[in-house]
Formats: structure tokens, C-alpha cells, sequence
């Protein structure tokens, strides 16, 4: 287990550096997850490379790679993660929480790799190969719940350290929203996110009212559009069930794209990519992924 008391280094810096933070496992295609749905939000499988049209800065871009929702002829390994928000502002639902995150866990058993980050004022990661899931079952299980809420640290330190995943990664945020504790600031974890290659699915649990809940679901909001992801808020925990099958669908129905850009640059500068479909119909659907990716960088030889 990795354990961080706030380490504030170690996320400022990766929010200052966004670039090395997605491209420095040296990966040459660019990878898109991509969700498609009808007007009336029911997932769409079965369509094929020739469906989608991908441009990056207004160019198109050839496939090189498409796995198409629950027949990928190639597919990526799945590495799932789920953070759950361990502070005192938790703790009234917390078997309930815990009992639901278990559940999902286990119907999502294609994954090839399982990492729990919990946090309260201190950050906590585990991660468990399918073999160890016993282990993952009571890591969630033994958490008290206490402290401060160092959200924005917890999901920027998971975001640094999925950046050397190969393959399609998930992650799964269980809170309430706040934050009382963090180095980074809500601005910085959004750069963060739009950095990487991880779809976000947020679940917040928001049982005040008024301005102050308004704005934590709009943050909650931001972040998971951002990464291509949905957010959800429940009015009970008992609706936690549902939600985590919803996202269960949701990975399961998930096209991955990916191309090998025809921008060799390597200047660390955003890089704008829009997927839509081409095809008569594309009107009746809706597409979610993420906007872009940051190119990767380096820094040119100096002159003696």
C-alpha cells in the first residue's frame, strides 16, 4: 500500500506538468474513450470504424486502432480504480457505501488491474491484482471513516499514477464534493484531468442544500465531462445500486479509438479532437469523450 500524508509536492508538480503527467510511458497512439448514445440516453454497440470521423485541429486522422463496444477484436486491458471519500462527512452512510463499491467491483471482473484510493486527510492507495480481490474486499471494508477531505490531492495523486497504465482506464469518485484539505486548487485538478486519459465517473453524495451544494455538483460535474464521464447524484444511498450498474453498462458499451497523430511535434501545446459520427442518421446520437490531449513534450537540445 502507497500512503501520502498530503503530499503536496508530488501533485503540484504534476499539475505543472501536464504533459509528461499522460505521454511519458512513451505510447505512440493517441487513445479516445468513447461513449454513444441516442437522444434519449440508450447506449448504442455495434458500430464500426467506418462510423466514426476523428479530427485533431481541424485535421482528419486515419484509425489505427478500434475496439467496438463488447466485441473488441483486440481489446485493452482495463485498469479500474474507485476513490472513496473517507472524512468525517462520510461516515453516517458508510456500509452502505462500502457494500455498494463491492458489488460494482466484482461484476467489473475484466479488469486487469484494481486500485483503491481512499482519503481523508491523508491520501491511502492499494492496488490488487484480480487474484487479490479477497484483500481489495477488505481494504474497502476496514476503513473508518474521520478527518479532513483532501479530495483534489487524492484524485490528482491517482491521476499521476495511472499515467503509466497501458490500455482503457476508469475511475469511479465516491464523495460528497468538499474539500478542506488540498494543496491543489480546483482549476489545477481540472488540468489535470483534461491531461489525462482516464474516464472520470462521479458520484456525489450531496446532502446539503443551498449555493454551497450547488457549486460542489457543478465541480463534480466539470470534472467528469471534462475526462468523457457522467456524474450522478443520488438523493439516498440506496440508489447507489443502480448508479454503479449504470456505469457498469456504461464501461462495458465504451468504443476506444486511437490514431497516430499527423502532428509530429513533440511542444507539450493542447491539441483539440473532435470524434463525431458519418453517418445519415448522426443527428439521433450523442457522442461523449474527452476534447483533447495535451502533445507530448520535449525540451529541445541546447545550442553549446
Amino acid at each position: 500500500m502507497l500512503r501520502w500524508p498530503l503530499a503536496a509536492a508530488l501533485v503540484c508538480g504534476a499539475a505543472t506538468a501536464h504533459a509528461q503527467v499522460v505521454f511519458h510511458s512513451g505510447v505512440d497512439l493517441v487513445h479516445f474513450g468513447v461513449t454513444v448514445t441516442t437522444r434519449g440516453g440508450e447506449l448504442v454497440r455495434g458500430l464500426t470504424p467506418d462510423d466514426f470521423e476523428v479530427r485533431e485541429d481541424g485535421v482528419e486522422q486515419r484509425l489505427d486502432y478500434f475496439a467496438g463496444a463488447g466485441e473488441p477484436a483486440a481489446p485493452l486491458p482495463l485498469h479500474l480504480g474507485i476513490l472513496l471519500d473517507g472524512s468525517g462527512s462520510m461516515a453516517e452512510d458508510a456500509k452502505f457505501v462500502h457494500t455498494a463499491a463491492i458489488r460494482f467491483l466484482k461484476v467489473m471482473d475484466r479488469a486487469v488491474e484494481y486500485t483503491v484510493v481512499d482519503f481523508d486527510t491523508e491520501i491511502r492507495v492499494a492496488r490488487f491484482p484480480p487474484a487479490d480481490f479477497p484483500r481489495l474486499v477488505e481494504r474497502v471494508r476496514s476503513r473508518s471513516l474521520d478527518g479532513w477531505t483532501a479530495f483534489y490531492d487524492a484524485l490528482g495523486v491517482y491521476l499521476d499514477g495511472a499515467a503509466s497504465d497501458m490500455g482503457r482506464k476508469i475511475l469511479v469518485v465516491y464523495t460528497d464534493g468538499a474539500d478542506t484539505r488540498s494543496a491543489l486548487g480546483f482549476g489545477e485538478l481540472l488540468e489535470l484531468v483534461r491531461a489525462s486519459d482516464v474516464t472520470i465517473y462521479a458520484i456525489g453524495r450531496l446532502a446539503r442544500a443551498g449555493s454551497a451544494a450547488m457549486t460542489l455538483q457543478m465541480r463534480l460535474t466539470q470534472i467528469a465531462t471534462a475526462s468523457g464521464g457522467l456524474a450522478f447524484f443520488p438523493t439516498s444511498v440506496r440508489e447507489l445500486d443502480a448508479i454503479y450498474e449504470k456505469i457498469s453498462d456504461e464501461i462495458t458499451a465504451q468504443y476506444t479509438l486511437g490514431y497516430a497523430s499527423t502532428n509530429a511535434s513533440e511542444d507539450g501545446t493542447w491539441r483539440k479532437v473532435e470524434i463525431r459520427l458519418r453517418r445519415p442518421d448522426a443527428r439521433d446520437y450523442r457522442l461523449r469523450t474527452r476534447q483533447g490531449y495535451y502533445a507530448p513534450f520535449r525540451q529541445a537540445a541546447q545550442q553549446p
